[in-house]
This record gives structure tokens, sequence and C-alpha cells, in this order.
């Protein structure tokens, strides 16, 4: 069996996708070859990168819609791990692809700090700033109590949104609004309040084609059109 310097067998050996044989030989290998070794320790520092991605992204990939990168290399680690096949195509290179696709998918930017304890490079996210124009606003509607924190990404001619809601029924039947300078609206999204979201609020992510220099407010609405909160975020 060739091992050396072989980066798909040392990618199976890290996600343990060998079988005994192959481990052994595997052993063996990088008892006595530094290079393998070093790789094989970058390897393990990126499956503990890959471990503190949400399990549910692992499980569901990004949102219908979402970066195809993204989408491909989660199908990709899905299958590594479920052991499909016992040697697949996953080489430090598509394992750096996978941590840019999530990057890319989450806003996050990896970095790399020295642990205090012993001279070992982890992985390290760091949040991106948010693009100029975004807008970040609160308010709770005196008469229903529903609060809402409302922050607008502008894109190329459209929106992007993200709300944390409170204080509406379980049960309730809602629809997100953007609203235009003109009182058009665009729904940026939909959702049944669960209970927990009654009792802990809510937290969702939308998108609204209305250009980011004429959006007026964010209102949320039940699907008779009863108001429960609407948030000014005008410039």
């Amino acid at each position: 069996m060739t091992t050396q310097h072989d980066p798909h067998l040392l990618g199976a050996y890290v996600l343990g996708a060998l079988d005994e044989q192959e481990v052994r030989v595997m052993d063996e290998h990088l008892a006595s070859c530094p290079d393998c070794a070093r790789e094989v320790a970058e390897l393990r520092d990126m499956e503990a990168f890959l471990g503190e991605v949400p399990p549910e992204a692992m499980l569901d990939g990004p949102p219908e819609g979402g970066d195809l990168l993204l989408q491909r290399t989660l199908r990709q680690v899905r299958a590594e791990r479920g052991g499909v096949a016992r040697r697949r195509q996953f080489a430090l290179g598509a394992a750096a692809a996978v941590v840019a696709a999530i990057v890319l998918g989450a806003g996050v930017l990896v970095g790399k700090v020295t642990s205090p304890d012993a001279n070992v490079a982890l992985p390290t996210p760091t949040v991106a700033p948010d693009p100029a124009g975004t807008r970040l606003a609160t308010f709770t509607d005196p008469a229903t109590k529903a609060s809402m924190t409302v922050k607008v990404v502008p894109a190329a001619g459209w929106v992007r949104t993200n709300m944390a809601i409170s204080g509406i029924p379980e049960g309730e039947k809602c629809r997100i609004f953007v609203v235009a300078k003109d009182g058009s609206r665009q729904e940026a999204g939909s959702w049944v309040v669960s209970k927990k979201g009654a009792a802990e609020g809510t937290n969702l992510d939308g998108s609204a084609l209305v250009d980011p220099k004429d959006v007026k407010s964010v209102v949320v609405e039940n699907f008779a059109g009863e108001k429960f909160v609407e948030v000014p975020v005008q410039a």
C-alpha cells in the first residue's frame, strides 16, 4: 500500500475512514515522515474547526438559494462523516474549500492564534464588520407590547434583514414586510410563532427587493393584517 505524501489517504485517516490495516500502515508511515505528520496535524486543526460548525448546517445545509459552493462542500462533508466510501477525495485543499465556503456563508473571517499553554496555532473566528449603510433599530409597540430589533443590510438594489422579535402570541401566523418610502411593501419572510418563540422571542433572517436608500420601515403583521410592531429604519 502506497502512503507517501498521499493527501487523499491523509484526509481519510484524519476522518477515520480507513480500515484497521490501513490505519496501521499509515501510523508507521507517519512515524517516519515529518512532512505527512505535519500535514495530518493541520488536517486535525481543520477537523476541529469544522466540528464547531452548527449541526444544523451539516444536516440541512444553507438556506434554499444559498451559496452553491457552500452547498456542495457541506454535502461532501456529510458524505465523509457518514462513511459512504472508504477513500473519498478529501485532501487539505478540499478541507480549505469547505472552510472558505463556510466563511462566505456565515460572514466570518478565520484567523489563527497561538495557545498560551502550547505553541499550537488554533483557528479563531472573527466577525466581519457590517457593510456601509447598514441600519439597526429597535421599537416596542405600546398597544401590542410586541418588540422588534431589526438590522437592514444593503445589497445591490435589495436588502438583507435580520429580526429579533418578541411579544407575539403562540400560534400566530406572521409576515414580515419591508416598507419603502412610497408606501409599497415587499415580503421578507413568514413564520408561525412557536411556544418557545412566544416565551423567548424569535430570530429570523430575510431579504426584500427594495432599494436600500428607499427603505422606510420593517413591519410584522399576521395573515389577517393585524400589525404587531413596525420599526422605522429610514436614514
